[in-house]
């Protein structure tokens, strides 16, 4: 059957970068069985690690009017604070995951854990907004190194029914750190300081390297293997540095277009070298012997539709995280434990009917799921333009968040089934990569482009009536993107397509790779 992995006895293993790649035969004790203390050690340094990027991703939004007040930033500057991160993140994922397969994936798992621990305190300390952005870019680039490797990890692990127990439990642990990251967020900002938020992942993150480094490093014995076999294939440098500077053009000309700071030439210029950028990356990942993209995958009329309609309704995602926080904060008045634990029905929805609505979606396919799900988030998105001053949570914001929250949780796991089911067996690791990548480039651009279109992506205070305004048309923006999602799903996606029920740790994470 498309879209699934070949049982753990076969001579397949599974690349963190996205590829399925035939490998040399493990002995195993079993099916099902490995060293009992390396799985342990595993599952705890992989659930640790990827918990922390998870927490991370969630508490930055509830900090930012406090990150705005003490630094004078408006909305231009919230964002370059978002986007410094997501940027790195999403263009260097895939580049993260070809390493891995090249080396060690608990090697650059570690490293990529101490780099996010360092960049975190850096983050913390930081004395002007430069020094903040910096750091922001450096914890995405360290977060691109350890997200495609955490999963792989227990992939290459586990085996037969361990391995599907293994990915359940890395879900449910990291949907739990993703629910509790605003409450914590919005807990460390009202009694201490922001700079807590950035601070308190670290010794995570620093605990979770330890682990892997010193007592799971035997996790990736077929990443190892592949490596001394002589099967290196040549990593894509090229592409991925071409994706980054292509994305940053197009960002940093949304995000200075509207300020009337930058000199409008050099808002062309990045926005024309943007465009370049990313078209010369189309070609070199043409003609590349191992692409970060294989453009193979898109000749599937299914998984092409499937990643749009994932560009477009987790775009609206990444724009209400941003700028709901702010609406709540800085309009309404919400101190930031209230507006943090304002989106917790999002994530108990995803968890407690993602299972659900899969195992429901066997006996449809994933077109109809995808569709009405879609369609119901267009609605939550247009509840949320309620969200004004003197409205009430109980009247306003808890029937956005439930209605906006149901519309995912039907959405997300048939869509995962959707993405992994276009595509044959060998490329279905690399199909969970791109959506994963795509998920988060969307959030990116929503975050530089919704202020724009809006109406408000120079206002020098992120707050007032201008922004609550501008709230509201972002919100109407964000309803008619879930709409054109359902409209994507609907005409390019099979009715027939097999459905696996998927649990998902977040509404911000995309198609997660399926084990036996």
């Amino acid at each position: 059957m498309k879209g699934r992995f070949r049982d753990a006895d076969d001579s397949v293993g599974v690349s963190s970068a996205g590829m399925v790649r035939a490998m040399p035969r493990r002995e195993s004790r079993g099916r099902g069985e490995l060293d009992p203390s390396l799985g342990r050690w595993v599952m705890a340094g992989s659930v640790l690690g990827s918990g922390t990027v998870f927490l991370e991703s969630t508490v930055v939004t509830v900090a930012l009017p406090a990150i705005a007040r003490e630094f004078h930033l408006g909305v231009a500057g919230l964002q370059w604070v978002l986007n410094g991160y997501l940027l790195p993140l999403g263009a260097l994922m895939l580049l993260g995951g070809a390493l891995g397969d090249r080396f060690r994936r608990s090697t650059v798992f570690a490293s990529g854990l101490a780099g996010f621990a360092i960049a975190s305190l850096c983050c913390a300390i930081a004395p002007t907004p430069g020094t903040l952005l910096a750091a922001r870019v450096a914890q995405g680039t360290a977060g691109a190194l350890l997200v495609p490797n955490s999963l792989a990890m227990i992939e290459t692990t586990f085996e037969g029914e361990a391995r599907g127990a293994a990915i359940g439990h890395w879900a449910g642990w990291s949907g739990i750190s993703t629910a509790l990251g605003p409450l914590l967020g919005g807990w460390l900002v009202q009694v201490a300081s922001w700079r807590w938020v950035f601070a308190s992942v670290a010794p995570f993150a620093i605990a979770s390297a330890w682990i892997v480094w010193r007592r799971a490093s035997g996790a990736d014995s077929s990443s190892a293997a592949l490596a001394s076999s002589g099967e290196r294939a040549p990593i894509d440098y090229a592409g991925a540095v071409l994706a980054t500077l292509g994305l940053a053009g197009v960002v940093a000309a949304l995000i200075l277009g509207p300020g009337g700071v930058a000199p409008r030439a050099l808002v062309a210029a990045a926005a024309v070298g943007g465009v370049a950028c990313l078209g010369a990356f189309i070609v070199v990942e043409h003609g590349a012997p191992a692409p970060l993209l294989p453009l193979e995958v898109f000749r599937s009329r299914q998984f092409t539709g499937a990643n749009v309609t994932t560009l477009l309704v987790y775009a609206a995602l990444g724009g209400l995280f941003f700028l709901l926080m702010l609406e709540l904060q800085n309009v309404l008045g919400y101190g930031p434990l209230a507006a943090g634990a304002s989106l917790l029905p999002i994530n108990f929805l995803m968890l407690a009917l993602s299972p659900v609505v899969g195992r429901r979606a066997q006996h449809t396919g994933p077109r109809v799921p995808m569709t009405f799900g879609a369609l119901i988030a267009s609605v939550g998105m247009l509840l949320f333009t309620r969200v004004r001053p003197g409205a009430s949570y109980a009247s306003a914001v808890l029937p956005a968040v439930t209605v906006f929250g149901l519309g995912l949780a039907i959405l997300v796991a048939p869509l995962t089934a959707a993405v992994l089911g276009a595509v044959d067996e060998r490329l279905a690791g690399v199909a969970s990569g791109v959506n994963n990548a795509v998920a988060r480039l969307a959030g990116l651009l929503a975050t530089a482009a919704l202020p724009l279109l809006a109406g408000f992506g120079g206002l020098a205070e992120p707050r007032g009536p201008a922004l609550s305004e501008g709230f509201a048309r972002a919100m109407l923006i964000g309803a008619a993107l879930c709409a054109a999602g359902a409209v994507v799903a609907w005409v390019t996606v099979s009715r027939a397509a097999a459905v696996t029920p998927v649990m998902h740790p977040s509404p911000q994470q995309g198609c997660v790779q399926r084990g036996r």
